[in-house]
């Protein structure tokens, strides 16, 4: 079908007033965070949706996939815009963009089974407030959680920053509403654990919207303690050191929620007024006041243990105020656009990794010699180091971080700058073992590796797309190599 066919169907499919075909609007939607720089500037090379749609119930999206599956018309899920590796880039003419901006309603916050129901465009921070009101908490709270929605964090397996403690969302989400390419429909009951065969959660969560629209989430709910919060923060003589005392604490059984070491260069960008160019640990603790204190001597013990390399204690109301100002608003979101319009670009990235314990350093140290050694655009890189903010009983992840000028075209940027670097970054983490994506996703951009990734656990998920997306029509390009889309196309 051509555009316009398209848009008239979807015009007599839902309403006028939900079908969206301004033209800034469908640039805006060519891309996102991935390709800012180029973005503000009016240089993407991408082409435009046809048309965004604005469904009210899954029976709409069901009927609009429907439509789209029948007639080989690429679709592209969205929820709260806050993708940062390509996920949401076009790479199809005619697509249809269907965005969960009318999915808005909080269907039940459940004090008294711990759960909370909402449809997939209720964007974070309102569910958290909903829950606050009753004493309680979602403990989801990524640095996006102002702006992000439910949907787009779950179907990118997100992660937030008190996640040592509460888990990822995949770990909060008890049950889901999801609709497939076919118009399907499907429920998955809200259960605290059942045996029922393989967990069918995982074919939702974490589907960067290739397989299924997810249309409602209900999430775990807990107990909110902010009068026991606890902050403890270090200098300490490098990356290493952190690290180790992160895995004392972990490996002892001990859940502070937030637990992060940070290298020299990035703790320089956080902790400008206390980090003396030196890498910098901290702690949070939270939770029934017992368990906090128990956490926190967990912590003292651990850096006593590894004393010979901290240098000394950080006052902890430092630490305290950092967090509190962590996260990014739409207005800044916006702010940073609009600097880029038309100031020397400055841009950064970051990309991040997992692995067990003793790899991460091996990973780290590796990627910042070939970086040094081998990158061409070193001279431009205004920042270079990392930080592990996610830990588990076996490992943890890390975060490279990168910033630098912009000596190119803003359409050469990605190409010039961030795609050489995280090349190395991914080339470093699968050759030892870990894992590419710890939970930023695969988007566009890292999808050539996706193989590698999984190795001979690939086949299982070709089959999944084989057997949900037959005609390849969810978010061409995402997760799957491009050569793969075309293959389920033909």
């Amino acid at each position: 079908m051509d555009k316009e066919q398209i848009i008239q169907t979807l015009g007599e499919m839902l309403s006028p007033s939900q079908v969206n075909t301004d033209s800034e609007d469908l640039y805006d939607a060519s891309a996102d965070r991935y390709k800012k720089y180029a973005k503000v500037r009016r240089v993407l090379d991408v082409p435009m949706p046809a048309a965004i749609v604005y469904p009210k119930t899954a029976e709409e999206v069901s009927r609009v996939l429907s439509f789209c599956n029948q007639h080989g018309v690429n679709v592209i899920p969205r929820a709260g815009k806050t993708a940062t590796e390509g996920g949401l880039e076009n790479w199809k003419e005619n697509t249809v963009v269907i965005d969960a901006l009318n999915l808005d309603k909080i269907l039940n916050v459940d004090a008294y089974n711990m759960q909370a129901t909402a449809q997939a465009g209720v964007p974070l921070q309102v569910l958290e407030d909903a829950a606050r009101e009753k004493g309680l908490t979602t403990g989801h709270s990524p640095q996006s959680k102002p702006v992000a929605k439910l949907g787009g964090l779950v179907s990118t397996r997100s992660i937030g920053q008190f996640s040592t403690l509460y888990g990822g969302i995949e770990d909060m989400v008890v049950g889901l509403e999801c609709v497939f390419p076919d118009g399907h429909i499907a429920r998955i009951k809200n259960v605290a654990r059942r045996s029922g065969g393989p967990d069918i959660r995982h074919i939702a969560i974490g589907n960067e919207g290739t397989l299924c629209y997810i249309t409602e989430v209900t999430v775990k709910l807990f107990r909110f303690y902010p009068e026991n919060n606890r902050f403890h923060g270090y200098l300490i003589k490098d990356m290493e050191t952190g690290i180790q005392v992160l895995r004392e604490v972990m490996v002892n059984g001990f859940r502070p929620s937030v637990a992060r070491a940070y290298s020299e260069e990035d703790a320089a960008q956080h902790f400008y007024h206390f980090h003396k160019n030196r890498c910098v640990l901290l702690f949070m603790s939270e939770g029934p006041k017992g368990i906090v204190d128990a956490t926190c001597d967990a912590i003292e013990a651990a850096v006593e243990k590894y004393k010979d390399g901290i240098i000394e204690p950080v006052d902890s109301t430092l630490i305290e105020d950092w967090f509190n100002h962590l996260n990014w608003s739409q207005k800044d979101i916006d702010d940073e656009m609009e600097g880029m319009k038309e100031n020397d670009a400055h841009s950064g990235f970051t990309t991040e990794i997992s692995a067990d314990w003793e790899t991460i350093p091996k990973i780290y140290n590796r990627v910042m010699q070939r970086i040094r050694e081998e990158y061409p655009r070193a001279h431009d890189l205004t920042m270079l180091g990392g930080h592990s903010s996610h830990s588990y009983i076996n490992g943890t992840n890390m975060y490279f971080v990168y910033n630098y000028r912009i000596h190119c075209t803003p359409e050469d940027e990605m190409r010039v700058y961030h795609h050489p670097l995280q090349r190395i970054i991914v080339e470093e983490t699968l050759r030892f073992g870990g894992s590419m994506c710890h939970h930023h996703g695969i988007g566009k951009f890292r999808n050539e590796w996706t193989r590698e990734e999984h190795g001979s656990a690939y086949y299982m998920l070709e089959k999944l797309k084989q057997s949900f997306d037959p005609n390849g029509i969810m978010n061409f390009g995402t997760i799957f190599p491009q050569a793969d889309g075309e293959k389920y196309q033909q």
